[in-house]
């Protein structure tokens, strides 16, 4: 005789929580709300009702990314973003010059 058990019910610790998404333009204006109004992150959390921790995130990170623009003007990730741009370029006109290596050799063979 086979036992047929009920299901039982999840243990509440066991359960994921969803995390909420932000938008960037909520977070921007989160961002804001502190360098340019002067309020602190705690006041900003508390009034947009989300942990203080992201509020407090978001400023560092924004922080960090004004300063790490260099003599060029360009940020962090524009840098890299350029760059990975330039190593495609760099690839792709290495491969061009050995196609044409092999031409100039072909022809070369032929008007012998």
């Amino acid at each position: 005789m086979l036992r047929v058990r009920k299901k039982e019910a999840r243990c509440p610790m066991n359960e994921r929580i969803k995390r909420p998404n932000y938008t960037e333009e909520f977070k921007k204006d989160a961002i804001r709300l502190v360098e340019e109004n002067g309020y602190s992150c705690t006041e900003v959390s508390q009034r947009l009702g989300i942990p203080s921790s992201n509020v407090s995130r978001w400023v560092r990170l924004s922080r960090s990314e004004k300063m790490e623009l260099n003599e060029s003007g360009m940020t962090f990730k524009d840098l890299e973003a350029e760059n990975r741009r330039l190593k495609k370029e760099n690839q792709r006109l290495q491969m061009e010059r050995e196609i044409l290596k092999k031409a100039t050799a072909f022809f070369a063979k032929e008007s012998s």
